[in-house]
């Protein structure tokens, strides 16, 4: 009962201490970099979910998980832990893990490419991550931008999430991972040196109960930490650690480093580093998503009796979310995530991903330069947004003014086409052309819910998304690109599949596989 006071206690003050800095969930009109060797939490306000951090050299490199969508697990780059850029993604083929990826099932959201963990070994980086489904893989690159090698499976057991790798400092391996399915109970394998097995007869329970997950084991002045996250009833989600002088244990001593900020949205799970200025920092998602997904904060960490406290240190020696800090070092040249895309490169750019594995086929960057080729093919569900392949989605930001322009061609529909700009996670809003009859038409879908409008007759349109912090979504469209036009009703950007808002180009066909768009650009101001 003392113990439950406690936190209450803790909570109250982390509340007043929120309420002090004026931060409210949502409202950040300002983020990021201030311009003035300050930033402003989040730092990335978009849904980069389940951050794993590591320092090599002077750079930093981020894994974010990504679930159905393809090329997967995104890895980024900063120079200052502040601003970022996105350096690639490491899965090229999903149906390496399974054919409920491809374009052909589309049966896994909200599953897929879960959390994982970025390493750097022997100058080669490693990447190993879970499935819910399939187990856990890993691959391997000597740099981050790639080429990565094909997944090796390591576990292929249902159940299992949030694993966690260290090679320790006489080379061996060591794998940690948690099997939610069984009480959330978390094991420590021997891995192999190379990182593509693990020995199963060796596993030693060192954690176990109440939500425990979200592993990162690291080493730090001879210690050797297991943080990971834990949930209670009424209280929340919030970070903990746990200590040992061996790797293999026993992790006896257990600490809880910060409270779980319920109105910052649990800041919960991501990467302990050095920085640049030889503090130390937490780089986060905050695990409650909402519309914007689970977005990025960086927040300090103070080593008190050996114990990694994470944000404002309380009284009681329990850190609590912090809103801003000074930048760790000053770099010239400002890191940014693009959003932008002329389709003017060989391929696709970074920030792009699609609805599943994709047929290769039935897009392209070559059959006219500068555009976009999106070709259409029939949905596994007849006029299911949601079912249709030939989605390219990134991911939307949270911020005070958000406008995406997107120009078409919409000369060469089919019969039964359509194409068009969405917003999906879970649930859908689209503005797009459909061709019936020989004509082509405006239409506004809401979760394939359809309204025609006016009959088309011009050969390029514009379509435009505007939406503001509060997620609230219009639609618009032109045929010149200057005068705008609004239509259909406004949407509210939703959270869904562990998922914040994506938007997306769609084209599809319910009747035959013939007919494409060209897509001109693809504008995010």
């Amino acid at each position: 009962m003392k113990h439950v006071l406690a936190i209450v206690c803790s909570l109250l003050i982390g509340f007043f201490s929120f309420a002090q800095q004026q931060r409210e969930w949502g409202d950040w009109q300002k983020w990021g970099d201030q311009g003035d060797g300050t930033y402003l939490n989040p730092i990335i306000p978009s849904d980069y979910s389940d951050m794993d951090c590591i320092r090599v050299g002077n750079d930093y490199y981020a894994i974010s998980s990504t679930f159905q969508f393809s090329p997967g697990m995104t890895i980024l780059h900063s120079k200052d832990l502040v601003n970022w850029q996105i350096c690639g993604n490491a899965i090229t083929d999903l149906t390496q893990i399974s054919e409920e990826l491809n374009w052909t099932r589309m049966n896994r959201y909200g599953k897929g490419v879960w959390a994982g963990t970025l390493r750097y070994h022997n100058k080669r980086f490693y990447l190993f991550f879970g499935t819910p489904d399939e187990g856990y893989f890993m691959t391997s690159a000597s740099h981050p931008k790639g080429p990565w090698e094909p997944l090796t499976h390591l576990l292929s057991d249902k159940g299992w999430d949030d694993c966690t790798v260290m090679w320790d400092d006489d080379g061996k391996g060591y794998f940690v991972g948690t099997h939610f399915s069984d009480e959330y109970k978390t094991y420590l394998f021997n891995m192999s040196s190379d990182g593509r097995s693990i020995d199963r007869k060796s596993a030693v329970l060192i954690n176990s109960g109440n939500g425990r997950e979200a592993n990162k084991l690291i080493k730090v002045n001879r210690w050797y930490y297991l943080i990971f996250s834990e949930h209670k009833e009424g209280i929340g989600r919030y970070v903990m650690a746990k200590r040992s002088r061996k790797v293999i244990g026993p992790y006896q001593e257990e600490k809880q480093l910060a409270l779980p900020n319920l109105e910052a949205l649990e800041p919960n799970q991501g990467g302990i580093v050095l920085g640049p200025d030889s503090a130390w920092y937490f780089l986060t998602h905050h695990g409650t998503g909402d519309w914007s997904g689970r977005i990025v904060s960086l927040l300090p960490v103070t080593w008190i009796n050996d114990w990694p406290i994470i944000g404002k240190v309380l009284p009681q020696k329990i850190g609590t979310m912090t809103w801003c800090g000074r930048i760790p070092i000053k770099e010239k040249e400002k890191l940014s995530i693009e959003r932008s895309d002329d389709f003017d490169r060989h391929g696709l750019a970074s920030q792009w991903q699609w609805n599943y594995q994709p047929r290769k086929e039935k897009f392209s960057l070559s059959e006219r330069p500068g555009w976009l080729r999106l070709k259409a093919y029939r949905p596994l569900q007849l006029n299911k947004l949601m079912y249709a392949g030939n989605t390219l989605t990134q991911r939307s930001f949270r911020k005070a003014e958000n406008k995406v322009i997107v120009k078409m061609d919409v000369s060469n529909m089919a019969e039964g086409q359509k194409n068009g700009l969405c917003h999906f996670s879970s649930q859908h809003a689209a503005i797009g052309i459909v061709k019936e009859e020989g004509n082509c038409y405006l239409e506004y879908r809401k979760n394939d819910h359809v309204i025609r409008a006016r009959q088309l007759s011009s050969q390029f349109i514009w379509l435009k998304s505007e939406w503001g912090l509060d997620g609230m979504s219009q639609f618009f469209y032109s045929f010149n690109g200057a005068d705008f036009i609004s239509f259909g009703e406004p949407y509210q950007l939703a959270w869904g599949n562990y998922r914040g808002d994506r938007l997306g180009i769609y084209c599809f066909n319910d009747i035959t596989e013939e007919g494409y768009v060209d897509v001109d650009y693809f504008h995010y101001k």
